[in-house]
């Protein structure tokens, strides 16, 4: 089982990373997902949504 992902620290490493190292947004979501322990941004959207229809972590 994978920690929670943070939404609030996800938004704010993806736009620090965006702005910084001039990346894609796409690019940054996958250095802000790769933090917190995800594969890429695909992987963490998909385990939010698995949370949100199942209601229990994945």
């Amino acid at each position: 089982m994978m920690v929670p992902p943070n939404i609030e620290e996800f938004e704010e490493r993806a736009a620090i990373v965006q702005f910084d190292g001039r990346l894609t947004r796409s690019e940054a979501e996958d250095v802000a997902a790769q933090a917190q322990g995800y594969t890429n941004a695909d992987r963490y959207w998909q385990w939010l949504a698995d949370y949100v229809v199942n209601r229990r972590y994945p």
